[in-house]
């Protein structure tokens, strides 16, 4: 048995790492950026080496500083993670050579599986079923649009190296190919250094159904059953459970045996995820599923398997890279209940999922029991960076049934409460709460289909967010008058609250919710603070403050939210929802300025990477104007009018800074 282990990644699967290793009385070692020096991986190893510069180029991704990080600390095995170097053959082949166990496959296996063209042709000749489409090697674009005619549309674009949903696209109609292609080519080339793709056939009601497959060193392969992914975004999951939903028996049988078989293909050994499309337009049939590709490593959803066997997966690939045998034959997993995963993120969903970042001013997720199982890699206080994923944690509810662990989940996912970045808690929370999903009946185009629903739009903040807003600066106000600084406390003259020795004080606060202007009636009296908002609500009373908690009779009712105040700006924390709101500054006038402006600025820190339009282009609503690569995705940013453009301030290849200005129109229907 191994008795050390270094972990050559961060965040939450860093730290499940080092849980796991840690139980098993393996020394931990953490790797760790310059941006990452006060993170909790690297807090929860037994050791830490700094390996480089926050960009992931020039840390995470370096094999050599990885590897002289394992030679100081006489690591016997590297266990990669997932993402960065996991899927890396070459990694694996260095590893290899320095004399350290590498905690994944063969590098032979991961070449076999790396490219999805060459897998295809691999599976077909092991008997395995596979999509049709083109996997050859010629990418001239002619050539390309002419086999996705002949293979006919829908057709999906995919990288052959990679994964996550970069590089993919789904093309619906022959007008559309070329810039598709080209869209999808530059994001593989910038996520793999590999802008190769193949074309295959869109299953028109596809399931996305995968298997978890484990090898040991002595010719042992076995699955873990079956995992449902088809709840995805821009091909990316969203909502990940096991089993997957009407799974009929001999389905799940079939399609474990193809997934082993093509482990076996391959001399495989240790952790992979075997990933099928299913056919569900007339419900789940084992005649009616095809290979996608193989993941070579441990999968970001692995805990829902975890939850319905009651295996340590990662104990597993321990115990494997020491040489030993599968710790469960086949017949010997078992399978109980039901697990379902979301991935919370620091994104907006009301602005396309863009990824937020900044400082986790409050962050409060539910305690793990009762079914509830958290994956995190931050604390309060951590930043989300512009350099990594923008994944804050993984919620996990496990029940005896779909229903009682989809239920459980709902209810964890109301309340969490996070303040200084934005999350997509509540879209999450209306995935899973959705009719269609609490049937079981859905596909990879439900998110799609249901958006309406699961995305109400910019809409403002219901009244009792506004109210508790309102109670928060009124109480804050309150607290700081009655600290004072070098005034008295006590004296009446230095109270800002407005406190009046007979009778009451009353007050007209506005609260900026983005463009949207709230207005409030604060009455300060002896019995507490009141608030009137719009005459829907009424008025509330303050029950209890704390600095994360209001509590307050609202029309007859209590109710209570998470609150944070961080000078001007206050935010509101409940029923899984933020909502923000700042004290507008009555002498700021360019802010004024900025707002009554025209024009495109970047949603965040990254590099231009396609132009569309020049100066005296009239455009229409919904336009593509320049497309933003940043945090490992493309962002196509389109007009939000029918506008003239006045000025073009960003050519390719520029980096540019979150709100920096990139397009000037000279009017705007916006």
């Amino acid at each position: 048995m191994i008795t050390s282990v270094l972990i050559a990644n961060r965040g939450e699967i860093a730290c499940r790492i080092i849980e796991t290793a840690s139980a098993m009385g393996l020394r931990t070692i953490a790797v760790y950026s310059e941006a990452d020096e006060h993170a909790l991986h690297v807090e929860m190893a037994d050791e830490a080496y700094l390996i480089g510069p926050a960009a992931a180029t020039e840390s995470y991704l370096r094999q050599d500083r990885i590897l002289e990080a394992a030679h100081k600390s006489g690591a016997d095995a590297i266990h990669p993670g997932y993402g960065f170097l996991s899927g890396n053959a070459e990694f694996a082949d260095a590893c290899a050579k320095a004399g350290v166990l590498f905690v994944g496959p063969p590098a032979d296996a991961i070449r076999a599986m790396g490219l999805k063209d060459k897998a295809k042709v691999l599976m077909q000749e092991a008997g395995v079923p596979v999509v049709p489409g083109y996997h050859g090697t010629d990418q001239d674009p002619a050539f390309l649009a002419d086999q996705a005619e002949q293979i006919g549309y829908p057709v999906l674009i995919k990288a052959v190296a990679g994964g996550g949903g970069k590089g993919m696209r789904r093309v619906d109609a022959a007008a559309d190919f070329d810039k598709a292609l080209a869209s999808a080519q530059r994001e593989a080339k910038a996520a793999f250094g590999d802008d190769h793709v193949l074309i295959e056939k869109f299953v028109t009601r596809p399931r996305h159904v995968e298997v978890q497959v484990f090898a040991d060193g002595h010719g042992n392969v076995v699955h873990l059953f079956e995992r449902d992914c088809s709840v995805q975004r821009r091909h990316q999951k969203v909502v990940e459970e096991a089993p997957a939903p009407g799974m009929p028996v001999d389905m799940r049988e079939a399609m474990g045996k193809a997934a082993c078989d093509a482990a076996r293909a391959i001399g495989y050994q240790g952790a992979g995820t075997v990933e099928f499309i299913a056919d569900a337009s007339d419900g789940l049939q084992a005649d009616r599923f095809y290979f996608m590709e193989m993941n070579t490593r441990l999968q970001v959803e692995h805990p829902v398997t975890e939850m319905i066997t009651g295996q340590d997966l990662v104990e597993w690939q321990l115990r494997v890279v020491s040489g030993e045998e599968l710790p469960l034959t086949q017949g010997d997993i078992p399978l109980e209940g039901h697990a379902v995963e979301v991935r919370l993120y620091a994104e907006d969903p009301n602005k396309k999922f863009f990824p937020s970042t900044g400082t986790l001013k409050e962050f409060w997720i539910p305690q793990e029991g009762d079914g509830i199982r958290v994956d995190a890699g931050v604390r309060q206080g951590d930043d989300i960076s512009i350099f990594y994923d923008p994944m804050i944690a993984k919620l996990i509810a496990w029940g005896e049934t779909r229903d009682a662990a989809r239920r459980q989940l709902v209810k964890a996912l109301g309340e969490v409460e996070v303040a200084g970045v934005t999350t997509n808690a509540a879209f999450l929370r209306q995935v899973v709460d959705h009719p269609v999903f609490a049937s079981g009946d859905m596909d990879t185009g439900f998110i799609e289909a249901h958006q309406d629903a699961l995305l109400p739009g910019l809409n403002a903040a219901p009244q009792e967010a506004v109210v508790f807003a309102a109670l928060a600066l009124a109480q804050d106000r309150a607290m700081r008058a009655s600290r004072g600084s070098d005034a008295d406390p006590y004296s009446p003259w230095n109270d800002t609250s407005g406190w009046r020795h007979v009778g009451a004080a009353t007050e007209v606060v506005t609260l900026l919710e983005g463009d949207v202007a709230h207005s409030a009636d604060v009455t300060y009296s002896a019995d507490g603070i009141s608030i009137t908002c719009g005459g829907h609500v009424g008025s509330g009373q303050t029950i209890r403050a704390t600095s994360s908690v209001i509590e307050a009779a609202i029309d007859g009712g209590r109710l209570s939210a998470g609150v944070h105040v961080d000078g001007a700006t206050i935010s509101i924390m409940r029923d899984g929802s933020t909502w923000t709101f700042s004290v507008p500054d009555p002498l700021d006038v360019e802010a004024a300025d900025a707002a009554a402006s025209g024009g495109i600025t970047a949603p965040m820190t990254g590099k231009i990477t396609q132009i569309w339009v020049k100066v005296g282009d009239v455009v229409q609503c919904g336009a593509p104007l320049i497309a933003l690569e940043a945090m490992k995705m493309e962002h196509t940013l389109t007009a939000p009018g029918d506008v003239t453009i006045a000025e073009v301030l960003a050519g390719p290849g520029d980096q540019v800074e979150g709100g920096a200005a990139l397009v000037a129109f000279e009017n705007s229907d916006a």
